[in-house]
This record gives structure tokens, sequence and C-alpha cells, in this order.
């Protein structure tokens, strides 16, 4: 007979029942399976959406009209499932005490919780380290972020660029994200996963908040998912890191299954869990990967600094003075679809102080068409190129209605960071 769970051990673990799987929600990882999709929104994404915004307009108030998660995880809406997750967890936990006031442990309950809190950990780990593996999550510093002063950028992106600036960082940061989700796989390693998966997490959590970037409330939930699972193995880890006495194995991952079907489905949704978070991840990084470094080679105007040699408004020229703060000072092509201008004017997307972006090009008619970025189809200008060489470009054409004649000469600026210096040997600080 298993032994009797202290009664704090008890209401904790109804508690952290309810959090983790509102938090987790094992259903939605098949929401890339699209008929599955369809089920999941119907039955879960749709309820609580209802839920959180009848909450939050009934009780928590975080905003009058709530903001979906989209770039940002922390908007209005996030917090106010957050709070409302909280909420159903304190009360269903007092709830649940009271009808099960008998009970004496949840061993095998607290089984199949530990079970998916493990592989949620690990799923997470493998999302997010496979695409550092291959630097695609921070990408190094575009031309438009190494033309703007520093002083103009906000905290995040900053720290975007501290890892993106180089590559053997970002690589070991994903390193140790799939390592961790590699030891969760596996009971043996499972409990070293945990200890790896918290320090690593702990540090993106203390990353999103030093930099206030809006990823706070999931990265502080991964780590209550990675202390939740240690504190599983408190006894264990106090006997081996501290009190210096022989450890225990480890009994929550093990668990009996009396039938050969129950075995063989397990080993199946391991490696369907596997193909899904490593694989597929993987495979689709790393094709990515391939169709930027393509689109990148196939760019009709080279990547760069361009500046504004001559600006023709209506046939008449305007000069390159610093007070004119509406003249395109210099052009700045990132990629095949977005770049930036030294401007103010505010038809474009005005970010860190530069004007953003997004073209496409027709090779054959020789059009380059500037939109707003995001969904707006609407162009800003349309102009006839001509390329006369890699460092000379001819734009003419309309803007509104306006006559538009632009000559972009390619910048000789260097930019130091650009160099991905390295040194041994340092005389001096730099």
């Amino acid at each position: 007979m298993q032994n009797q769970w202290p009664f704090y051990r008890l209401w904790l673990f109804r508690f952290f029942f309810i959090y983790l799987a509102l938090t987790i929600a094992p259903w939605t990882w098949l929401d890339r399976i699209p008929w599955i999709r369809n089920i999941t929104w119907k039955i879960y994404h749709e309820p609580m959406d209802w839920l959180v915004r009848k909450s939050n307009a009934l009780v928590f108030h975080v905003k009058d009209e709530l903001v979906p998660v989209g770039g940002s995880g922390d908007t209005s809406w996030g917090w106010a499932q957050l709070w409302m997750v909280l909420s159903l967890s304190f009360i269903g936990m007092i709830i649940w005490s009271v009808i099960d006031r008998r009970r004496k442990q949840y061993v095998k309950l607290n089984y199949w919780l530990c079970l998916f809190t493990r592989y949620y950990v690990a799923l997470v780990s493998f999302s997010y380290g496979i695409i550092k593996l291959l630097a695609l999550q921070m990408p190094f510093p575009n031309y438009s972020q190494l033309a703007t002063p520093l002083g103009d950028f906000l905290p995040m992106r900053l720290s975007w660029m501290f890892i993106g600036y180089s590559t053997p960082y970002q690589v070991f940061s994903g390193l140790m994200e799939v390592m961790a989700g590699l030891l969760l796989l596996y009971r043996r390693t499972a409990t070293l996963g945990a200890l790896v998966a918290t320090a690593v997490f702990i540090n993106v959590a203390v990353l999103n908040l030093s930099y206030d970037i809006p990823v706070k409330i999931f990265s502080i939930q991964m780590v209550v998912a990675c202390l939740f699972l240690l504190a599983n193995e408190m006894n264990r880890i106090l006997c081996f890191f501290v009190l210096n006495r022989p450890a225990d194995a480890c009994s929550i991952y093990h668990f009996s299954y009396p039938k050969k079907w129950m075995k063989i489905t397990r080993v199946v949704l391991k490696l369907a869990f596997i193909y899904g978070a490593v694989w597929l991840v993987a495979s689709q990084s790393i094709d990515w990967k391939k169709q930027s470094a393509q689109a990148q080679a196939n760019m009709v105007f080279p990547a760069g600094m361009y500046d504004v040699v001559h600006y023709v408004v209506n046939q008449d020229t305007v000069l390159p003075l610093l007070t004119d703060t509406l003249r395109w000072q210099n052009i700045i092509f990132d990629n095949s679809r977005s770049g930036s201008i030294a401007t103010r004017d505010t038809a474009f997307r005005r970010l860190y102080n530069r004007a953003y972006f997004r073209y496409n090009v027709d090779t054959v008619k020789h059009l380059f068409n500037i939109m707003k970025p995001g969904m707006d189809t609407v162009f800003i200008a349309s102009m006839k190129y001509d390329l006369a060489g890699d460092n000379t470009i001819l734009l003419r054409g309309l803007r509104g209605n306006d006559s538009l004649s632009l000559l972009l000469r390619k910048s000789p600026h260097n930019f130091q960071l650009a160099e991905r210096q390295f040194h041994w040997l340092s005389e001096a600080n730099r």
C-alpha cells in the first residue's frame, strides 16, 4: 500500500493538476492536423475564448477590449486567461478537496500528470532548441538594424540582436534546450533532464523579464512546470545534492502496463511524439533555412544600404538636407521582401526612427512596388527600376499623385559589427 500523503501535498496536487491540465492542454498538441484542429477549435479554443472574455468582463477587468495572443504572448487576453486559470485551479482545488476528502494519495494520477508535464517540457524544448541550433530564431542584425543608433532600440530588440550576433552562442543555447528535451524523453535520464530544463527556462524567464520580452507569462509557466517535476523528486534531489545521503531510485515515471497492447501503444505514441516534436520541427526548420538562403541569393537588389543621391519630386530636385525629415536619405534592402528608409514619412511603418516597408518586384515589367508591412496590399509607391551594375539603381514612378525619380548608389559605409570580430589576443578593451 502506498504511503499516505500529507494534507498539504494533497491540496497542492489538486491545484497543480487543474492548473497544468489547463495550461498544457495536451489535446491541442494535435492542432497541426487539419481535421483534428477543427475539432479542438470547437470543443476547446472557442469555449476557452468565451470563458476568458466573460470572466474578464465580470471579474478581472484587465482591459475592456481584450487583445488576442499573437506576436506577443503577454496581451490583455493572455493575462485575463492566466487569472482565470489560477482562479479555476484554486476553486477546483477546494471543491475537489471537499468531495474527495478521504483520499490518501494520488500516485497513479500523479504519474499521468508528470508524464504529460515531462513531454510538454520536452516538446517546448525541442521547438525552441532546434531553430536555435540552426540559428533561425535570432537572426544576425540586418542592415536596417545596423544603421539604427543603439539608443533608438527597445530592450527586446537589443536582446534579440545580442543573441543573434553570435551564431556559436545561439547554437549553444539551442543545444542545451535540445539536450534537456532528449534527457526528458527517457525515464532513466528524466530527472537530469528536468534539472537541465529548469536551468534553461529560468535563464529564458529572467531574460524575458529583464529585457521586456513579451513572452513573460509563457516562460514563467515553463519554469513552474519544471519545478513541479522537481518537487516530485525533492527528497531524492536533497539527498544527492545537499544532505550527502543515498538517494532512492526514481519512481514517478514508472508505471506497470499489464497488457501487451498497452505496452505497444506506449511505444507507438512515443515514436509519434518524437516524429512530431523532433523530426517534423527539424525538417521544417531546414526547409525554411534553405528557402531563406535561396531567396537571399536571388535578390534583384543586392542587400545593403543605398544612399539616395538624387531625389526628384514632380521634377523638383530635393536636396539632402538634414533638416528635411521627409526626404528619403537612404534606402536599405534587408532581404527579398522587406527593407527600410531613413525618413519620417508616416505612410510607412515607423519603427526605431526608420520607415519600414514590404516590397515585391516584377522582373518582367521591371516594376518595384512598396507596401506597408503587414497585410496591407495598397502600394505606397510603384516605380520602374533600372540596374546599372551592382551599385546603382534608378527608380521612376508614382507616389500617390506625385511623380518620383530616385538615383540610389550603394553606400561605402562599413559596419564594424558586421565583421564578427574575434580575438584570442586582446591588448586592450575594444
